[in-house]
């Protein structure tokens, strides 16, 4: 990772099947079928993406089959009725589309998906043009670094960042991606924002800390100011 936090750029999928605005319902139906996912994006003539239909948009159509919904269905599910008669992608989308740029942190993204109730996000450029998409699974990617590689970039990003040297009396170990810091170091007040950093490293699961500060003296007292000395009358 070169010490560069891990972005959606890293683990979207590039290979991506989309919609223009005009397909038609059953050509949408069959693409999800024969790419395996619950959702695809929308472009328009330009391809810039504008909507995503999901199955959850497709629903409808069967729901509302055998007959006109009573006037209640009706005030509280027109949305879900407009789509049962819809026929193309541009009418079936729901929009404006959710997205993410691939810079954007992964973090960022789970808080999208958590808050949106998406299980992917297409991924644009800064013209609106479709990148890639980024999946719940994408995001998860990380989490399969090689404790190794975890463990450098704990040792370059914490150990070296906060206490100066490599060789600093930091030990990092790193086991299915818990990450544990032992040691004495110079100054208490850092061994939280320790804790803060570490968490932040890619492919982190947890943070097991064992740092203290540096040892004092037992028969040490506490700092006096030193006596004020007054002129001799």
């Amino acid at each position: 990772m070169n010490g560069t936090p891990t972005v959606v750029n890293d683990v979207m999928t590039r290979t991506v099947v989309a919609l223009r605005t005009g397909a038609a319902f059953k050509e949408i139906v069959q693409a999800m079928q024969d790419w395996g996912v619950s959702a695809l994006p929308v472009l328009d003539a330009d391809g810039r993406v504008v909507g995503v239909v999901s199955e959850a948009d497709l629903l409808p159509k069967e729901e509302y089959r055998e007959g006109d919904p009573d006037r209640y269905a009706q005030v509280q599910h027109l949305a879900d009725l407009r789509k049962a008669d819809a026929v193309t992608a541009a009418e079936l989308m729901t929009y404006p589309a959710v997205t993410v740029p691939p810079e954007a942190t992964l973090a960022h993204a789970a808080r999208v998906m958590a808050r949106r109730r998406v299980k992917r996000l297409p991924v644009v450029g800064q013209d609106g043009t479709l990148q890639g998409v980024v999946s719940r699974s994408d995001l998860l990617k990380v989490f399969l670094r090689a404790d190794e590689d975890i463990a450098e970039d704990v040792g370059r990003e914490v150990v070296v960042r906060l206490f100066g040297t490599a060789d600093a009396p930091v030990r990092v170990e790193v086991r299915e991606g818990v990450v544990t810091l032992t040691g004495r170091v110079h100054d208490a007040v850092l061994v939280p924002l320790a804790v803060l950093l570490t968490r932040s490293v890619p492919g982190v699961v947890d943070v097991h800390c064992a740092l203290t500060g540096p040892r004092r003296h037992p028969h040490a007292g506490p700092q006096l100011p030193e006596p004020r000395r007054t002129a001799p009358a």
